[in-house]
C-alpha cells in the first residue's frame, strides 16, 4: 500500500535520524581520540541564544516522533529530556526510530486531510490540515534541528561532511 503522506514522512525522518546517530558517533569518537570531555560537545552551541547540542537532538527526535504520530492519528509518546551523554542521545534516537518504524502505513491513509492541532488550548495553538502540517511546519522544524546538530559538531571540529548529514537513502 503506497501512502504518499507516509512516504513523505517516515522514510525522511528515518534517513536523517540515522545520519544524526552516525554524526553523534563520530563526535563521541572525536572527543575520545582527542581527550576532550564529551560535555564540551553536548553543551556546544552555534550562538549563545540557541539550544545546545543536547536539546537540538531531543527536539529533532520530538518532531520526528510527534509529526509521525499526529499524521497517523495516534498518541505522541512522552519523553523526559533527561539525556546527558552521547549514549543516552543514541538511545533517544533509537527509541524514536523504533516508534516511527512501528507505525502501520495504513494509519496514514487520511493523514493529508486530518486536522492537526499543536499546543491545544494555549495562546500558541495552531491548526493545520495534515499535509500542510507536514510540509510547512513539521519537516522544516525537524530539518532545522537536524541541521543545527550537524552544524554545531562541524563548527567544533568534528570531521563530518555533507555525505554524513545526508546519510543513507
Amino acid at each position: 500500500m503506497n501512502q504518499p503522506m507516509y512516504q513523505a514522512s517516515v522514510p525522511v525522518f528515518k534517513q536523517l535520524l540515522g545520519s544524526m546517530s552516525a554524526v553523534l558517533g563520530k563526535a563521541d569518537a572525536h572527543a575520545l581520540a582527542r581527550g576532550i570531555e564529551p560535555t564540551v560537545f553536548l553543551h556546544g552551541r552555534l550562538s549563545p541564544d540557541m539550544f545546545p547540542l543536547l536539546k537540538q537532538v531531543q527536539v529533532a527526535c520530538d518532531f520526528a516522533k510527534g509529526v509521525c504520530a499526529r499524521l497517523a492519528g495516534v498518541d505522541v509518546p512522552p519523553a523526559a529530556d533527561t539525556e546527558t551523554s552521547f549514549d543516552e542521545l543514541q538511545a533517544r534516537i533509537s527509541s524514536t526510530l523504533i516508534f516511527i518504524e512501528g507505525l502501520d502505513v495504513a494509519l496514514f491513509s487520511a493523514a493529508a486531510e486530518r486536522e492537526i492541532v499543536v499546543r491545544p488550548g494555549t495562546p500558541k495553538e495552531r491548526r493545520f490540515q495534515g499535509q500542510d502540517y507536514l510540509l510547512h511546519y513539521g519537516l522544516p522544524q525537524f530539518f532545522f534541528h537536524a541541521t543545527t546538530t550537524y552544524a554545531i559538531l562541524r563548527h567544533m571540529g568534528v570531521e563530518i561532511g555533507k555525505k554524513d548529514f545526508m546519510g543513507s537513502y
